[in-house]
């Protein structure tokens, strides 16, 4: 039914063999349930597992630092003490203004916030930043029916 081919998709759907909406919303509302139910149950294993694993890592960096060494070779691989720093601020217009003083943009990662940019373009039509890539897309949205 949807293997269908045709030039002009309006056509595609107007045939004797197409399902009426409704019938397409309840299909896709139990299909979207089934992905939840699953991604739910999956999620649930997944953070007893990675509990686990959390487990064995500090026991392992337990037992690395009390023995003084950075890296051990075993039977089942070789475990290495690292260490990581993250930052981050909790003043972050006193952080941008601290960026633009010393001229060290590279402090902030390359992403556009997506809200902030379509904002921007809305309120300053004509105005694009060189560079600057879109994407859109239609997608559709089903609500179970409000009775």
């Amino acid at each position: 039914m949807f293997d269908k081919i045709g030039k002009n998709r309006k056509e595609l759907y107007m045939t004797e063999e197409t399902i009426p909406l409704d019938k397409l919303a309840k299909i896709y509302r139990r299909i979207r349930t089934k992905v939840q139910e699953l991604t739910t149950e999956y999620e649930t294993e997944v953070e007893a597992l990675k509990t686990q694993q959390q487990e064995i890592s500090n026991a392992m960096k337990d037992h690395m630092m009390a023995a003084g060494v950075k890296s051990v070779r075993t039977d089942e691989g070789t475990i290495m003490l690292g260490h990581k720093t993250r930052y981050s601020t909790s003043d972050w217009d006193s952080f941008k203004k601290f960026v633009l003083e010393n001229e060290v943009l590279d402090l902030f990662e390359k992403r556009i916030a997506q809200s902030n940019m379509a904002q921007f373009l809305e309120e300053n039509p004509g105005v694009v930043p060189p560079g600057l890539n879109s994407d859109s897309e239609y997608t559709i949205t089903v609500r179970k029916p409000t009775r």
